[in-house]
């Protein structure tokens, strides 16, 4: 391919040196440049790629793409156009030879549930006899293949490249998180979408986007803009039209004359629930899909999940996969990692494990989970560092007026002071009134947290420590170890109790300053219960 070929497809505003050379391949990264390469300048958060031209052109680049004028030494290939990262994104579908072409591409935003819904469509596509592939959060995984995901959603080259593996083994169908992080920054510039979904939007990212009309700004760009402008035939929009937000974006894609499907729990949706049953075990019942009603029966626990099941069954219909392959797909998925997902123990407590880490997310798996429980909720949880802190309050005070325990604990601090962070956590706590119990001693570590009046006595005398166990008292707990958190989660709870353990679900780390460190909720929480059990 000649450089020339990729100046046709977006906007160049000048060009310098040798457009006619051949191009060997594309690269955002000046340390992996190889000679005839095209070196994209991308400007990041924390480093901005024009620092490196020098580095790629002595590497051998064959030109580099920038927005910014030089100056650049004598000789050197440069094109300069309005957005590196669009560019990035048609010039990598060009030269991979458009990989999305060739699949049934779904792309599924919102700020919750994204992972289900994929994970439900990729059980709904193999029960209709397709090979899915899914790109998102947990991994991406295709035909007997899987790889950690580093980003929700990866930047387009690796994304173009990630498609093109997908192509030689066979894979036809791809269910994919598209982030607001990746829709901001053209990551998926280039792929043409048959179908494009939205789950919700609720606060989440406003350390990034600048208020929550710019963060919906943002999803919206999978409808206004890439559906929009797919070249797919049949191409169609999935709403979630009980979502005041999805509402206001389903008319907006209908003014767009697209064709879209809407779900929601009200009788207005396409896809709708008209007989439910919910407990531990999951969800069933029966869904009206436009005039016909259907039974399904899922694992999956809670009200949210239903709404991932409507959306992943729109889908299904959009597709025109036979009807018994959308329910049996639904039916065969037994669990998502870490979202609301069983912890086996022989405690007879209910323990679950949820990714829940945004105010509206912890608010309806806290509600979904509230009429499970024989006895008390108690929840153990806390929030990111050096991210949004604007709704660590909002989430103190849900967690509070929710459950009945609360152990609160560190998420990732990453750089900040966990206890600062608890700090805002707390104050949203004590908005609702909820005692607080204070964490004293080695004890205190193995047998609960007593009441902060009882505090000095625990130091100087043997304690009249509270009884929990009655169940008689509301409370809560400041411990910012989560391995310890979630050991007193456990001495607090006894037979018919739920422990809901939120906000990092299937992470299997701990992002402690600049150190990451293995930690696991659920491992840890089987092995705190296995230990508890044999005490």
């Amino acid at each position: 391919m000649r450089l020339t070929e990729f100046l046709a497809l977006d906007e160049v505003a000048e060009a310098e040196g040798d457009l006619n050379q051949e191009v060997t391949g594309l690269t955002y990264d000046s340390r992996k440049v190889n000679p005839g390469q095209i070196f994209f300048a991308v400007p990041g958060v924390q480093v901005d790629g024009h620092e490196f031209i020098a580095t790629a052109l002595e590497r051998g680049a064959a030109g580099v793409v920038v927005e910014r004028h030089g100056p650049f030494p004598a000789g050197a290939t440069w094109i300069r156009v309005k957005n590196v990262r669009r560019a990035m994104g048609l010039w990598g579908a060009h030269f991979f030879g458009r990989p999305s072409d060739r699949v049934r591409l779904i792309g599924v935003t919102g700020t919750n549930g994204k992972t289900t819904v994929t994970y439900l469509l990729e059980s709904m596509l193999a029960a209709a006899g397709l090979s899915p592939g899914v790109i998102g959060t947990i991994n991406y995984r295709y035909k007997g293949h899987e790889a950690p995901s580093h980003h929700t959603t990866p930047e387009s080259l690796d994304l173009q490249a990630l498609l093109v593996e997908m192509n030689q083994v066979g894979v036809d169908s791809v269910a994919m998180e598209v982030s607001s992080h990746a829709l901001a920054q053209e990551r998926v510039r280039g792929l043409e979408f048959d179908i494009a979904l939205f789950t919700n939007l609720s606060r989440d990212h406003l350390d990034y986007h600048s208020d929550m009309e710019d963060y919906f700004a943002a999803k919206s760009k999978l409808f206004t803009d890439y559906l929009k402008h797919s070249s797919k035939p049949r191409k169609a929009a999935v709403i979630h039209g009980g979502d005041p937000r999805g509402k206001e974006l389903l008319k907006r894609v209908r003014d767009l004359g697209l064709d879209a499907w809407s779900y929601g729990r009200e009788d207005e949706w396409d896809v709708r629930p008209v007989e439910l049953q919910s407990d531990v075990a999951g969800v069933r019942g029966k869904l009206q899909v436009k005039q016909t009603r259907y039974g399904f029966s899922s694992s999956l626990i809670g009200a949210a999940n239903l709404e991932n099941i409507l959306g992943a069954v729109a889908v299904g219909f959009v597709l025109g996969l036979p009807v018994e392959a959308i329910f049996r797909g639904i039916e065969q998925l037994k669990s998502v990692p870490g979202r609301v997902e069983k912890v086996d123990n022989s405690l007879g407590i209910t323990i679950l494990v949820d990714y829940a880490h945004t105010p509206d997310a912890l608010e309806k798996v806290l509600a979904a989970v509230r009429p499970l429980t024989q006895k008390r909720l108690v929840t153990v949880f806390g929030c990111g560092g050096d991210r949004d802190r604007g709704k660590r309050p909002l989430m103190g005070e849900i967690t509070a007026r929710l459950s009945d325990l609360v152990v609160l604990t560190s998420d990732n601090p990453r750089t900040e002071d966990p206890l600062k962070i608890l700090g805002d956590i707390e104050a949203g706590v004590q908005k609702t009134g909820l005692k607080k119990f204070r964490v004293s001693g080695l004890e205190s570590r193995v047998s609960g947290c007593e009441t902060a009046d009882e505090s000095q006595k625990t130091r100087d005398s043997e304690p009249a420590t509270q009884d929990l166990s009655l169940g008689t008292d509301r409370g809560y707990c400041v411990e910012a170890d989560r391995r310890e958190a979630i050991r007193i989660a456990l001495r607090w709870a006894h037979r018919g109790d739920l422990i809901l353990i939120a906000g990092k679900g299937h992470e299997d780390y701990q992002i402690l300053g600049q150190r990451r460190i293995h930690f696991d909720d659920r491992e840890v929480a089987r092995g705190e219960a296995s230990r508890r059990a044999d005490a």
